[in-house]
């Protein structure tokens, strides 16, 4: 596998162990796990569109590194039309589901611009220093030290968990739950965030995990 694919497996592996998480702890929550049959279906699929780009993210990086050239402007406009494109497949997917979405990319964008920008640099600042057949974790390991690392992790997913608070706050809900909408977004983002706290602490800890002798 090419350095690109292994960071973005990395990735996956993170936001999958997120948002496995996320649910677990969102049964602990009385308005959410009222909501949680219709919203788990809806979170599923968030994260599978969120894995898929942040692995465009870390492929364009890869190429533009690989081209001599470095994250710009231009590269997170392209970014953001891709993203686009993706949300209107998690769109069409999320219609047979029993809750309905509109994306308020208004909203959304200046947030979502900011996930890109920093995954981007993040990919940059770690697919510059590696080289073929170095172990991923003693690349992680030379990039950021642990608490950088944790820092970085968790304000990639801190992201995230806002812009899946304003999209929660797009959804079609029943009649009987349209009243806790901004509760149950409020209460989303707050257990999301909590929850990529530790996520983040414990990634960052396999990272720097010392090896059995």
């Amino acid at each position: 596998m090419t350095p690109a694919h292994v960071l973005a497996v990395w990735n996956r592996r993170i936001l999958e162990n997120y948002s496995r998480r996320t649910v677990e702890a969102l049964r602990q929550v009385l308005p959410l796990r009222l909501a949680l049959p219709r919203l788990e279906p809806f979170l599923a699929e968030n994260v599978a569109k969120e894995v898929q780009k942040d692995s465009i993210v870390i492929q364009t990086v890869a190429a533009a590194l690989a081209a001599g050239q470095t994250t710009g402007e231009e590269m997170l406009r392209q970014l953001l039309a891709a993203h686009r494109q993706i949300d209107r497949t998690f769109l069409n997917r999320v219609g047979e589901f029993p809750v309905g979405i509109v994306i308020r990319y208004e909203e959304i964008e200046p947030v979502r611009r900011r996930r890109i920008a920093l995954l981007a640099a993040t990919a940059e600042h770690i697919l510059s220093q590696w080289r073929r057949q170095r172990p991923a974790r003693a690349v992680l390991r030379g990039a950021y030290p642990q608490a950088e690392l944790e820092r970085v992790v968790h304000e990639l997913m801190r992201l995230y968990a806002l812009e899946t608070q304003l999209l929660s706050r797009s959804l079609r809900l029943p009649g009987l739950l349209v009243p806790l909408r901004e509760k149950l977004a409020q209460s989303l983002y707050s257990v999301m965030n909590d929850v990529a706290q530790r996520a983040a602490r414990d990634a960052a800890a396999v990272v720097y995990r010392k090896e059995r002798s």
